[in-house]
């Protein structure tokens, strides 16, 4: 069975994608985080969890919000989700087939 993906995975290719999307180097956008080009390569590829003001300016330097660059990541994550369902795996509330009251 495959893994779930891990967020810093989800965040990191979201990088990667928007960077190479933009025609940017490394360096580039680096230079515009102002972070070390070893540490944003590192967190496009998912070895690094980033805090949250790394992220924000890494976001910013590809002119996005930090907003953006979560929902990004988030439909990522929906879209493993999909596909593990389409795989035979039923979704979390798949097994739930009674009617819910709420107060």
């Amino acid at each position: 069975m495959p893994r779930e993906p891990l967020w810093r995975d989800l965040v990191g290719d979201v990088l990667r994608r928007e960077r190479l999307a933009q025609e940017r180097t490394l360096k580039d956008v680096a230079e515009a985080a102002r972070i070390s080009m070893p540490y944003l390569s590192e967190l496009e590829r998912g070895r690094k969890e980033a805090s949250s003001e790394v992220l924000a300016a890494a976001a910013q330097a590809l002119g996005l919000g930090l907003g953006d660059l979560l929902s990004l990541a988030q439909n990522e994550l929906a879209r493993h989700a999909r596909s593990r369902v389409g795989r035979g795996r039923t979704s979390p509330t798949a097994q739930y087939d009674g009617l819910c009251l709420a107060a």
